[in-house]
């Protein structure tokens, strides 16, 4: 039986792929041309620690291995995301929850933080809201990596844990409104 996160997460994704894949079409089209990629595979950790590939619009040229300006407008806009949509669709992904990471993270934790793995990963979290400019933070510090491993992931893990305790429909809505609201502000 499907559970009622799982029929939202379907029929969502599924209205946003409807009215929202042509767009994503002129996207890739473009991206194609600015950067010699249209579409960007990555593998990921999904749910129970399983590898995946997540899909996203490609922001990188492949001569240069360097982002585009185009690119910089997608992922600014955070519209680079959007074909996850399709991983949404396929079960892979969920609207909310942990956003997926690369191996050598969450598919690395022990203990009780492990329960992050029993999540769906999703488009959006609190974790995701917080750290909506990571980019940006990381680009600020003088040794990233450092900062990300001690200080951004290891804060990620404890909202997810929070999340994990705390997940039911009505907190799902909560987040999803809050990242449109974000969304609209920026």
């Amino acid at each position: 039986m499907i559970d009622l996160k799982r029929l939202f997460d379907i029929v969502l994704s599924g209205i946003g792929l409807i009215f929202l894949g042509w767009l994503i079409l002129i996207l890739i089209l473009l991206a194609y041309f600015d950067t010699g990629k249209g579409i960007f595979l990555q593998k990921r950790i999904g749910q129970y620690g399983k590898p995946f590939n997540i899909y996203k619009i490609s922001s990188i040229k492949v001569s240069s291995r360097s982002i585009s300006k185009f690119g910089k407008f997608l992922r600014k806009s955070k519209v680079d995301e959007l074909p996850q949509l399709l991983n949404v669709f396929f079960g892979q992904m969920s609207f909310v929850g942990p956003r997926p990471d690369i191996p050598g993270y969450y598919d690395k934790l022990e203990g009780e933080d492990r329960k992050i793995l029993e999540l769906k990963p999703g488009l959006t979290s609190e974790a995701s809201l917080k750290y909506y400019n990571e980019e940006s933070i990381l680009k600020n510090k003088d040794e990233p990596l450092d900062y990300n491993d001690t200080v951004i992931f290891p804060d990620k893990v404890k909202m997810n844990l929070e999340y994990y305790y705390k997940q039911s429909f009505t907190e799902d809505l909560r987040i999803i409104l809050k990242t449109i609201s974000i969304f609209f502000r920026k």
